[in-house]
């Protein structure tokens, strides 16, 4: 849940610092430092969420 999260707020982030069309006006819209906030972000959580999925296999009935 957290991965979702993260990429979601990364995403909105992104958009804003870009200055897409459909992206809410803030004090971000259109300022590269949020766009590069945004893309780490949304890398960060799709690292979490690939981990996650990663680590479901791993319980004490699959073995090393």
């Amino acid at each position: 849940m957290l991965g979702g999260v993260l990429v979601l707020a990364g995403a909105v982030w992104l958009a804003q610092g870009l200055n897409l069309p459909f992206a809410p006006g803030s004090f971000m819209t259109a300022e590269p430092f949020w766009a590069l906030i945004g893309a780490a972000t949304a890398a960060l959580g799709l690292f979490v969420l690939a981990g996650a999925l990663r680590g479901r296999g791993r319980g004490p009935e699959s073995g090393p």
